[in-house]
């Protein structure tokens, strides 16, 4: 059996780890609020946006071509959005796991965006084009570099963590450039058009409608890597909610175990007393 002091050490531990998981859970429950105001802001600013783009565009089919420059050799990527550190559960893992079973090397390049993610792929020995960190802003998410890597490459497909509830994180995937025609609102055909000939465009109508095309292939993406955040955040959630509730229960295991060793050591104390006392008493007769 263990001394009561060695184990009264464990259990000195286990109340650190179990106040570390409490705080974790409350800062990952306040990040989640914050992103989820985010996503709605990101939401309502596209969908604003799509309303001036979709007047602007005369021929709906030629929409959200989104021209770039032709990749050498590989003509799809997949983007994966991972976190930057770990105490996330599984869900990288699984997502890991997903893209990997889509994965073709001698077609496909990867670009990883987190660095728990990244470290998972060299541990498998997955070579990746690219690394990204987890964009991080409190106002703007900056994806500008993640769009200049993949605007090579024909064929963009990102995976991503989504939130569906706080208990409830999926693995989704999704084409960059049709996603954003989904998130858009359908066009309303009696629309007043926007042309060049009842309007002036400084530079010109084909440049402002390019640039507007990026703006927003760069909020989709932005969004995904919000709610992929999100998705991560409930996952550590949980995660912490389930490390707590085991720390608690080791807490209940290890002081029953400390409150048994404690009344061991007394107890051997007890009768060492008594034999002492008895030896003391035949000595004086």
């Amino acid at each position: 059996m263990q001394k009561a002091s060695a184990i009264q050490i464990q259990l000195d531990e286990i109340i650190t780890i179990e106040e570390l998981t409490d705080v974790f859970e409350s800062l990952s429950s306040t990040q989640i609020a914050k992103i989820k105001d985010k996503v709605e802001l990101s939401t309502k600013f596209f969908e604003r946006l799509w309303q001036v783009y979709s007047a602007l565009r005369v021929d709906p089919t030629s929409q959200m071509t989104y021209v770039r420059p032709i990749a050498e050799g590989k003509n799809q990527v997949f983007v994966m959005i991972t976190a930057e550190s770990g105490l996330n559960g599984d869900i990288d893992d699984r997502l890991i796991n997903a893209v990997l079973n889509d994965y073709k090397p001698n077609e496909t390049d990867i670009i990883c965006i987190g660095q728990h993610g990244a470290g998972q792929l060299r541990q498998r020995r997955i070579k990746y084009r690219n690394y990204f960190a987890v964009p991080v802003s409190e106002n703007y998410v900056d994806v500008s570099p993640i769009l200049e890597a993949v605007a090579p490459y024909p064929e963009i497909t990102v995976y991503y963590e989504s939130y569906a509830s706080l208990g409830t994180q999926e693995i989704k995937k999704i084409n960059l450039i049709s996603s954003v025609r989904e998130m858009s609102a359908e066009i309303d055909p009696d629309k007043q058009l926007i042309t060049g000939a009842d309007t002036v465009f400084e530079p010109s109508l084909d440049v402002i409608v390019d640039q507007m095309e990026i703006t927003m292939v760069g909020l989709a993406l932005s969004q995904v890597i919000l709610m992929s955040s999100l998705a991560q955040y409930a996952s550590r959630f949980n995660a912490m909610v389930l490390a707590k509730r085991r720390a608690l229960e080791m807490l209940l295991d290890y002081r029953l175990d400390y409150y048994r060793a404690k009344r061991y050591e007394n107890d051997k104390r007890l009768r060492e007393m008594m034999v002492g006392l008895k030896k003391k008493r035949r000595a004086r007769k």
